[in-house]
């Protein structure tokens, strides 16, 4: 039976490798698969999937307008899709993820959802907070802070290093983010509160 499956993380934690290798797996074998990525990321207007290792495949783009229900049924008429892997899903709107919801349930194709959980305002993406909502599989994608703990957090630096507090939910230039674990982005971002602990509120 189909399933909606959406795999989260903060960022650089190996999302696109594990959506490409696993989109691999599937047409070695034989089988079809269809990926999208978020129009954010179009190169000359084409979408491609790249991993930090080097890997990419074509990817057809979304754009918050689109009814992915309709386009993957179309698709699969045309020729048996065995899955589909969405990358950058945090960008999906609550309405596509139902549309995905929609490709699982009445199509019996499997969706793969690969996003970032959190903005850098620690906010959850509209996106990213339908899929925790309805998914059938969470899977939490893992890494690390600089101390070494597990990184939940993104930091967003401006141009002269500094952690940006406020701004557009949306900003596409990668090296602009750091990963980092809630105590260390709590101390970067400046919210941490300054009472020692068990110190009582005034």
């Amino acid at each position: 039976m189909a399933k909606l499956y959406f795999s989260y993380s903060a960022m650089n934690a190996g999302k696109s490798t594990l959506l490409l290798q696993a989109s691999h797996n599937y047409q070695e074998r034989g089988m079809r698969t269809m990926l999208f990525t978020a129009a954010h990321y179009a190169e000359n207007g084409v979408g491609r999937i790249t991993s930090r290792l080097g890997v990419s495949a074509e990817a057809q783009l979304y754009r918050e307008n689109d009814d992915l229900l309709a386009l993957i049924t179309e698709a699969q008429h045309k020729n048996r899709l065995s899955c589909v892997f969405i990358d950058e899903a945090q960008f999906l709107t609550r309405d596509q993820v139902w549309q995905l919801a929609r490709v699982v349930d009445r199509l019996d194709v499997p969706v793969m959802c690969f996003g970032l959980r959190t903005d850098f305002q620690g906010k959850l993406f509209p996106g990213s907070a339908e899929l925790l909502a309805i998914a059938d599989t969470l899977r939490e994608i893992r890494t690390i802070c600089h101390c070494g703990a597990k990184a939940t957090m993104v930091v967003r630096h401006g141009s002269k290093g500094e952690a940006l507090l406020e701004g557009d939910q949306v900003a596409i230039e990668k090296s602009v983010y750091v990963s980092l674990c809630r105590k260390h982005w709590e101390e970067e971002t400046g919210r941490i509160d300054p009472r020692q602990p068990g110190e009582p509120q005034t």
